[in-house]
């Protein structure tokens, strides 16, 4: 009787525990639960991340401008080239024949242009010649007017003979003929002065157009020339090298590819779900497997996608059909990186990506809505090329151009007579 008695009260206590241990878990879970919800709504709602995120980047091809057999290879994959140098040439033998050749035309068509001034100033003189022969018939024909009408006037009075009057009337003939014979070689000598200023006018000898048309053959094979040296348009890494010694490429030929490592950004898919608060310039985390979480990149949203990845594939989904499904669009969102930090950590194209983008400031904008005023990206290697073949242009007509001062001034003088001959 006494044991049944003491067992009642033991489990009774027994119960009390278990219940206060029950009010006190749950008591901390809906303590849990409440902080978890206020950090969700205060912190976590304000984060999208993904890690369908990869590491993009420049990829620039390397192809011919001419075509052309290789015969000297100066960068292999995984080399660093910087903007200029050399990475292969092709046999150059050719192309220096052939700007040769246009160089010996330019000489030529600058001596043929000489040639013109010098026959416009030819003809010049010749007209003035003409001019004073016409001057000279028109005297002589008035000399023999008056001798006629003098001998005609006295003829009746027997002072003169009837043969000298038709001796004078046939010397008057004669010098009316020969003053339209002058008359004749001076409009000759003006129609051939106009026919040879036609070839020069408004122009000088660098400027006429057999000599720009023999320059610009000039520039052309010399550029031909220089591209025979295939040069790097900017630094970078050295990948996918193709090209081989003794290969002969066509010109657009991919050879090799060169990624600037410093110009990388993430492409980041995230679910159409997740960009509702999303807006350019929002800062975000980044995380590459190569370094795991040790390393953090700090980036921002540059632009959000145009379209869903599908939308672009070659293959588009064709939703018409009976067999529905839907699935979750991914739209890309580019992140770009903090330049300083890819010198430190530098990444590679194609690396995954764990991306975490702050949502809390809406201020940015949802698409992009200013064009660009600079360029994406630019080389200036081809500039000097076109330089230095102005230069050789300049060089060649200035050699046969001869005395400069003599040729200005015979273009002057036939500009002076051509224009009193309009007048």
């Amino acid at each position: 009787m006494s044991e049944s008695n003491q067992t009642i009260p033991s489990e009774t206590n027994g119960n009390g525990k278990r219940k206060l241990m029950l009010i006190v878990v749950a008591i901390i879970a809906l303590v849990a639960v409440t902080i978890w919800g206020f950090y969700w709504y205060l912190v976590a709602s304000h984060y999208q991340s993904t890690d369908d995120a990869y590491v993009a980047g420049n990829v620039i091809q390397i192809t011919p401008q001419v075509n052309g057999t290789v015969v000297e290879i100066n960068a292999d994959d995984t080399d660093y080239v910087t903007a200029g140098k050399v990475l292969l040439r092709l046999d150059p033998n050719d192309a220096e024949v052939a700007l040769k050749q246009s160089e010996a035309e330019l000489a030529q068509a600058v001596r043929q242009a000489r040639t013109l001034y010098a026959n416009n100033a030819i003809v010049s003189a010749s007209l003035n010649e003409r001019k004073a022969d016409l001057a000279r018939t028109k005297t002589d024909v008035d000399k023999a007017r008056e001798d006629l009408q003098r001998r005609q006037a006295v003829v009746s009075t027997g002072a003169v003979s009837k043969e000298e009057v038709e001796h004078a009337q046939t010397t008057l003939n004669n010098a009316l003929s020969a003053m339209s014979s002058a008359q004749s070689s001076l409009i000759g000598a003006q129609e051939q002065l106009t026919s040879s200023h036609a070839q020069t006018e408004g122009t000088t000898v660098e400027t006429h157009p057999n000599v720009e048309a023999a320059a610009a053959h000039v520039r052309e094979a010399y550029l031909a020339r220089e591209r025979c040296d295939i040069t790097a348009p900017a630094a970078g890494q050295l990948a996918k090298r193709s090209v081989q010694i003794g290969q002969h490429i066509q010109t657009g030929s991919p050879l090799m590819a060169i990624i600037p490592l410093d110009q990388l950004w993430v492409d980041a898919n995230f679910k159409e779900g997740q960009l509702k608060g999303m807006r350019i310039g929002q800062p975000v985390e980044v995380y590459a497997d190569i370094y795991g979480s040790k390393v953090e990149y700090t980036g921002h949203i540059a632009g959000l996608g145009a379209g869903t990845g599908a939308a672009f594939s070659l293959l588009p989904a064709q939703n018409a059909t009976g067999n529905w499904i839907k699935i979750v669009q991914r739209i890309p969102v580019r992140i770009e990186l903090d330049k300083d930090q890819l010198k430190t950590h530098p990444l590679r194209i194609g690396l995954s990506i764990d991306a975490k983008v702050d949502t809390s400031d809406s201020s940015g904008k949802l698409l992009a809505d200013v064009s660009r005023t600079t360029p994406v990206s630019t080389t200036v290697q081809m500039n000097a090329q076109v330089a230095a073949a102005d230069a050789l242009v300049k060089n060649i007509i200035s050699k046969n151009s001869g005395n400069a001062s003599e040729t200005g001034a015979i273009e002057k003088s036939v500009s002076r007579t051509h224009h009193g001959t309009k007048s």
